[in-house]
């Protein structure tokens, strides 16, 4: 298991969060890879009480429009437990069709994983990665790409062994972290990985889709009171690359831990 504390902060926490945590001090991170034992790939990833089981399924197919293309995919199914809220939620499935922040989300996870999947060298076959949520508090979206990048990646590592592909189809790291302006609007304070107390009253809200090397996958921001301007968007973008080091590193950790483990 991959348990690594933040890189930067205060130890001691900061009086302005109600975590007590320091602005650029993300909530413990925990990568725990073979939780679905059937599964290609597969890991719990817990950032605080957020906790998202990620697992990859392989399948010898891409859909009608990829045919003959000699193209893979990687696409992405989202959901959340009935509890994982702290009231219940009706399963979806019971309604009959999924709402447009569950469509929305997984989307967003696929985009995220192709941007870094190298699709002829995948060949025709297609991975989904079913993310679902046990515990919600806040960065569920996130906590699902970043997790769901380390069962991928266990995956196509499983392909190799088989010697169904060649090499992992991987040209690089890719992860996400929620940042925000929290506080008064006249004082406000940029700070990294907000959980659900943080997240339901920020005034401003930033989801941060980053790779290893520097690039933009994707930003979603939202002014939730009045309109932020280019130097606090700068400072959450500054706390967004630092939390990522942190959780690319425990990435790592995870795929080389698990690689190192006995075949069972």
């Amino acid at each position: 298991m991959s348990r690594l504390m933040p890189a930067s902060g205060s130890a001691s926490g900061h009086a302005g969060r109600p975590s007590g945590r320091a602005p650029d001090q993300i909530r413990k991170v925990s990568i725990e890879p073979g939780f679905a034992h059937h599964a290609e790939g597969s890991v719990l990833i817990r950032m605080g009480g957020t906790e998202v089981l990620c697992a990859a399924s392989v399948e010898p197919r891409v859909p009608p429009f990829l045919r003959n293309q000699g193209l893979g995919w990687v696409t992405a199914e989202y959901g959340m437990l009935p509890r994982a809220t702290h009231t219940r939620g009706s399963r979806e499935a019971a309604k009959g069709k999924q709402s447009g922040r569950t469509q929305e989300i997984q989307r967003l996870i696929g985009r995220s994983l192709r941007a870094v999947v190298d699709r002829k060298a995948l060949g025709e076959m297609t991975i989904t990665l079913d993310c679902d949520v046990l515990n919600a508090d806040g960065g569920t979206r996130c906590a699902s790409i970043t997790g769901a990048w380390v069962a991928l990646n266990l995956a196509l590592a499983r392909l190799v062994r088989q010697k169904v592909i060649a090499a992992v189809p991987l040209t690089g790291q890719v992860a996400a972290i929620s940042c925000g302006l929290v506080g008064s609007w006249g004082a406000a304070t940029a700070v990294a990985d907000l959980d659900y107390d943080e997240d339901s009253a920020a005034i401003a809200d930033a989801n941060f889709v980053l790779t290893q090397g520097g690039g933009i996958v994707e930003i979603q921001a939202t002014a939730e009171q009045a309109p932020f301007n280019d130097v606090q968007f700068g400072d959450l973008m500054r706390l967004a690359r630092l939390g990522t080091e942190t959780l690319f590193a425990a990435q790592r950790e995870a795929v080389a831990r698990a690689l190192e483990a006995p075949a069972t």
